[in-house]
């Protein structure tokens, strides 16, 4: 009878848990030489977890042994129960007469099994419920007696919970539940296991890893089994790849392990947990490639499209794709449209001609061909060149229908390289505003997934992304092509050419997006070897203001060429500039805004609004105008609004000019002063716009002492003092357009000069043309003499027969020979076409024949009548006076 040790353990070779030779293992009866030998076991058997009890009653009913489980089990102590009536001793008041009557039974030699209430102490009430098997016994006298076995029922109640949910866990589980020994063999698969690797749950019993698993997943799965048996540690989520019986597709389980222990705390197995996560895992994949395009959208949204330039637009693309997208990839355009044609020929059906503009790779430095080029070239497309898809080509096929085609890589001769590397491209056609404008290809080498559906679609969204960008691009290019041309068309020549001025000039956009703006400056050759220096500054910016601009800029030249004075230019220019209005009637609009503009001065937002409006209407314009005589070294200045021009004489600091401000062109009603400055040999004159001088980050009398700093001590060259000056000012400001025009002054030399003085009388023609063949003579150009000695004939002849007064003559020599004829008279002479039968009339007619221009302006006193010649060269001949002559009749 146990009094609370361990029970026998069972005979080897009925169903023990452990093997016989397993260091782990319990207690065993082995088959020796003689008779079985009994084994102490371990603690940990079945009787230790349903409490079992033992104790023995004497011939007289009362307790005669009293076992040491007994005392654990009912808190009851040996010495208080040995000797006693176990009736008395421990049932309850109400029930003792019964136990009585049974106790007697049990000792008359009936055995009993039933449900006995207990309580702990002497004085209380039940609070145990024992299951007691009684069996008669006799002791050593031959008496009846009885053995009695305790069980706890709560104990057993329990175990019998414990197992039916046990039993409920393993069995009703949606995932793999397994139990390995301490062998690392299966003692218990439930059916979900079972029913995903196939067949019973009973034919994987007393299996391991390697019946189920591939070689090296069973071979991980059977070391972290071991690890966990030897350890204790759990192992939590471990990724095994399967392919079950029936099934073609791999699948992944999600694994974890923990080690299990009896009620002694000894190990028995370990429990595995498996789930199917392979709709996870896919899901997870989808996922993150889900989050990949989200960011690679997001990236090439972030970066394609901030530059204007479609090379650049499209390495950008490529920087995107490759290689987070691709391994390869190139953007090809076609030619026409980067020319600028609307639709190049075969740009339909895929067949024109497009440029290489950009090519990226993250498996060779080199151009390395694709799917979709083979068939183009002999070798892959570099960038630059122009080629040509075949017409049955995939590549073509995009282009014609718009849709993006997957080209599987296959070998060729042209590019056998091809199928070693590249497995999978896709070609996209890159659509913007419903026009093709290129194609686009994507490519992956082995190794890399192929494309499917959903990458065919994030590249139809990058390519679609970019293709808005490079058209935006080419018709940027396009129109900044165009503004371009009209600014330079709106300008003189890079090198003007004046006598007695050598001439630098800058013209610096506010804007890079147009380069076009309202400034202006301009060099005009004027009769008499004068010339016109013009600055003027449109207020506003961009195309609207370059337009308003060049109408003025071509008024100015036009009324330059009506040789009038410098004031009586700009009140014309007004004119012109108030007509320019956008409701047609310059004069009154200008009128009103004025009026509104003094309205506005008790409330200066609102009139700070209304000139807004009211001067981008009238085309509000400042300009200065300057005529310089290198005869006389003088230049007269009028002023329209604009900054003084600034002079610096030799070793002298530069000054700002005294030339009366006037009111801008546009405005009206004001008339316009000028000024006549003498200009020395060697003084530099600067003329500018005020982006030149001002900007937000510093005033304008801070821009103009920076800017005569800069001028003063200018005796560099001419076009080195001009970049000193732009160097030395903050001109990258962006806020608004920059022109500088610089000249430094040389006079016509005295000996370059001939002017004389004629009486009005008939022998001063005879007289004018000794004095011009003498000249010439002295000039060394004996081959303009007969031609001028004509001409000036001509001049005096008209002078004497329409005008009255004095004669004056002048000749001067410089890029040409110029001679001028003055007299009293106002009359403007007129070329008219002489009859036939006409005795004269011819004259003018004649100076126009053997000159290379003529004219004549207004004095304070009178008139000039001039012509110019052009100096030999070497190369052309001379116009022949009698065959000009002759050519009249």
């Amino acid at each position: 009878m146990s009094s609370g040790g361990a029970e026998p353990a069972q005979a080897e070779g009925q169903g023990g848990a452990d093997s016989p030779g397993d260091p782990g293992g319990g207690p065993t009866v082995r088959e020796l030489h003689g008779p079985p030998v009994w084994q102490s076991s371990r603690p940990g058997s079945i009787y230790d977890y349903i409490r079992v009890a033992s104790f023995s009653l004497g011939p007289d009913g009362r307790i005669e042994q009293w076992s040491e489980r007994a005392e654990q089990m009912l808190g009851i102590p040996a010495r208080y129960a040995l000797g006693k009536d176990p009736v008395e001793a421990f049932v309850p008041r109400e029930l003792r007469e019964t136990g009585h009557r049974k106790v007697s039974e049990i000792l008359d030699g009936r055995e009993w099994t039933g449900l006995v209430p207990y309580r702990r102490e002497a004085t209380g009430r039940a609070d145990g419920l024992a299951e007691i098997y009684v069996m008669p016994s006799r002791n050593e006298d031959g008496e009846r007696a009885a053995v009695c076995l305790v069980v706890d029922v709560r104990a057993l109640r329990g175990i019998e919970t414990d197992l039916a949910a046990s039993q409920a866990v393993f069995g009703q589980s949606p995932i793999g539940f397994t139990l390995f020994g301490t062998d690392l063999k299966l003692l218990r698969v439930n059916e979900r296991f079972a029913s995903v690797f196939g067949g019973p749950a009973s034919k994987y019993r007393g299996c391991g890893p390697h019946d189920f698993l591939p070689r090296s997943e069973a071979e991980r799965m059977t070391a972290a089994l071991r690890r966990v048996l030897e350890t204790g540690e759990p192992v939590a989520e471990m990724q095994l790849v399967g392919l079950p019986s029936g099934d073609e597709d791999h699948r992944r389980w999600s694994v974890s392990l923990y080690r299990l222990h009896g009620a002694s705390g000894r190990p028995i197995g370990v429990a595995a947990l498996a789930a199917d996560v392979t709709g996870r895992r896919r899901a997870e994949r989808e996922a993150a490639n889900a989050r990949r395009n989200l960011a690679l959208l997001n990236e090439a949204g972030a970066r394609i499209g901030n530059s204007l330039d479609l090379e650049t637009t499209a390495r950008t693309l490529l920087d995107v794709a490759v290689p987070q997208f691709c391994d390869l990839a190139s953007v090809d355009l076609y030619q026409g449209l980067l020319s600028g044609d609307e639709a190049p020929p075969g740009m339909s059906d895929g067949s024109a001609e497009l440029r290489r503009v950009a090519f990226a790779s993250a498996v060779s430095d080199a151009p390395l061909a694709t799917s979709g080029d083979l068939g183009t070239a002999p070798g892959p497309v570099a960038v630059g060149a122009v080629h040509r898809y075949p017409f049955n080509s995939p590549c073509a096929g995009a282009l014609r229908t718009a849709q993006a085609q997957i080209i599987p890589a296959r070998e060729s001769d042209e590019g056998p390289e091809l199928g070693a590397v590249v497995h999978s491209t896709l070609a996209v056609p890159m659509v913007a505003r419903d026009t093709v404008v290129g194609l686009v290809q994507f490519s992956r080498t082995k190794g890399s997934e192929p494309f499917g559906e959903r990458d065919t679609a994030l590249a139809v969204e990058l390519a679609a992304r970019a293709a808005v960008c490079i058209d935006n691009a080419r018709l940027y290019r396009r129109e900044h092509e165009r503004a371009l041309i009209l600014q330079r068309s709106l300008l003189p020549p890079g090198d003007p050419e004046a006598a007695g001025l050598d001439i630098a000039c800058r013209y610096l956009p506010g804007t890079t997006a147009t380069e076009v703006g309202g400034d202006w400056f301009d060099v005009i050759e004027l009769p008499g070897h004068r010339t016109a220096l013009v600055v003027g500054d449109v207020m506003g910016r961009g195309l609207r203001a370059a337009v308003a601009m060049g109408e003025l800029r071509t008024a100015v030249r036009t009324l330059a060429l009506l040789d009038l004075e410098p004031a009586e230019v700009l009140s014309a220019l007004d004119e012109v500039a108030r007509g320019l209005g956008g409701d047609g009637d310059g004069r009154s609009t200008a009128r009103s805004a004025r009026g509104r503009s003094t309205s506005a001065e008790d409330d200066p937002e609102k009139g700070r609004s209304a000139r807004t409006a009211d001067l981008s209407e009238v085309y509000l314009a400042t300009c200065v105008y300057a005529v310089y005589d290198p005869v006389t070294r003088r230049c007269t200045f009028a002023n329209a609004g604009h900054l003084p021009p600034v002079l610096v004489e030799d070793g002298e600091d530069a000054l700002l000019l005294d030339v009366p401000p006037g009111m801008p062109l546009g405005v009206g009603g004001e008339p316009f002063e000028e000024i006549e400055v003498e200009l020395p040999d060697g003084a530099l004159l600067a003329l500018y716009t005020d982006g030149l001088v001002e900007s937000r980050h510093h005033p304008l009398d801070e821009g103009l002492r920076a800017f005569r700093t800069a001028l003063s001590g200018a005796d560099r060259p001419l076009e080195d003092a001009c970049d000193h000056v732009l160097n030395a000012l903050d001109t990258g400001h962006g806020e608004d357009d920059i022109a500088l025009l610089m000249a430094r002054v040389h006079g016509l030399p005295k000996d370059a000069v001939g002017d004389w003085n004629l009486a009005p009388e008939p022998r001063s023609v005879a007289r004018a043309r000794e004095l011009a063949r003498d000249q010439l003579t002295d000039w060394g150009l004996q081959d303009l003499v007969d031609t001028t000695e004509l001409l000036v004939s001509e001049l005096v002849t008209n002078a004497l027969r329409h005008g009255h007064g004095e004669i004056r003559l002048r000749l001067l020599l410089d890029r040409s020979l110029v001679c001028e004829v003055w007299d009293a008279d106002l009359a403007q002479p007129r070329r008219r076409r002489a009859r036939d039968t006409d005795e004269g009339g011819r004259g003018l007619q004649l100076v126009g024949l053997l000159s290379e221009g003529w004219g004549s302006r207004r004095t304070p006193r009178g008139k000039t009548v001039w012509f110019e010649l052009a100096l030999p060269d070497g190369e052309s001949t001379v116009a022949d006076p009698t065959e000009a002559l002759l050519s009249l009749f």
